[in-house]
């Protein structure tokens, strides 16, 4: 399953969510006039770490990360669509966005920056997780409070290799979504705001088969989209509650559920179950037990209960994780069948 070893320098590693991000490079000008905030957070702040996450493979069309240091994001919030560029220097976080959006995007800021996180109610149990720790002071939960621009990858990323779904999420968003707002030298046509949920019910099923996304997942995508206003509106529900409402529609379990409200809700408890890799990631961390499964999982991350997700997170970015003992999943492309 997508991405659960630990992060290269160079891409995303979506659960361990690390994008490389220059510090300490002054804000360089951006054409548009775009609409400003300023916040100075409360404590160390990575956005590399904080919106890893977020980012779906190095050629995500919703996400750029620029060598000037700057995040660009390009999301469908409830005021539309909107882009956001964020810059972070001597201790201070700007925000600039762009379309009907912005000021939606720029209120979402903070939380987006993990303003809600209480990074300070996590206790190391393990050495591994006090040196993850240690060493990544900047580490956040982000709360995006957009569910469906969560769920829908998610989806794709079921039982699939990290390529697959990345590539289906890369061609989708290019063909059915639209341009991102923003100045022209930066976004134009390199950043793509997602298709609406009407768009995504209107996709034909070939263009689904192209994609390399089979009946199935898209056949959840579909039933997701035709109730996208009832799961918008988990974003004000705890993480629990707004699992348990995902999981109501067919093809969404508890794995997907999880990776949606850690991103949409900032859920520091919600660990994910069902996993291929991470079970055995942790057990080969807290216990040298490379065969532990779900239950091991969790029983080892015990001592974490309320912070299950970002103990599993530290321990992803800590990068002790098992050698390979079988060639890497072949990539499939059901597209060319």
């Amino acid at each position: 399953m997508a991405g659960r070893f630990a992060p290269r320098p160079t891409r995303t590693a979506v659960r361990g969510g690390h994008v490389a991000v220059p510090a300490g490079v002054p804000r360089q000008a951006t054409a548009g006039p775009g609409r400003l905030r300023t916040w100075v957070p409360d404590g160390p702040l990575d956005l590399g770490l904080v919106l890893g996450p977020l980012r779906r493979g190095p050629a995500d069309p919703t996400f750029r990360a620029l060598p000037d240091g700057s995040v660009w994001r390009a999301s469908r919030t409830p005021a539309g669509p909107g882009s956001l560029r964020v810059s972070a220097y001597d201790g201070e976080v700007r925000g600039q966005a762009w379309g009907p959006g912005a000021e939606w995007l720029l209120e979402q800021l903070p939380e987006m920056l993990g303003a809600a996180d209480d990074p300070d109610a996590f206790a190391p149990r393990h050495r591994v997780v006090a040196l993850a720790r240690h060493r990544r002071p900047g580490l956040r939960l982000t709360r995006t409070g957009l569910v469906l621009e969560s769920l829908i990858p998610s989806i794709l990323e079921q039982k699939v290799t990290t390529d697959e779904a990345y590539r289906a999420w890369r061609l989708l968003v290019r063909k059915y979504g639209e341009p991102a707002p923003g100045p022209e030298s930066v976004v134009g046509g390199r950043m793509w705001v997602m298709p609406a949920p009407r768009t995504w019910a209107l996709i034909p099923s070939w263009e689904w088969h192209r994609a390399g996304v089979d009946n199935k997942r898209a056949s959840t995508i579909l039933r997701a989209v035709r109730v996208a206003a009832r799961l918008e509106q988990a974003v004000g529900m705890p993480a629990g509650a707004a699992q348990a409402r995902l999981e109501v529609v067919p093809g969404i379990g508890p794995w997907t559920s999880a990776e949606t409200v850690q991103r949409s809700h900032g859920a520091a408890d919600a660990v994910t179950v069902g996993d291929l890799h991470l079970p055995g990631i942790v057990g080969w961390a807290l216990a040298g037990d490379r065969d532990a499964d779900d239950s091991v999982m969790l029983s080892l991350l015990e001592p974490y209960a309320g912070q299950r997700h970002r103990a599993a997170r530290l321990i992803l970015l800590s990068g002790k994780v098992p050698g390979r003992r079988a060639p890497r999943m072949p990539r499939g492309d059901i597209g060319r069948l």
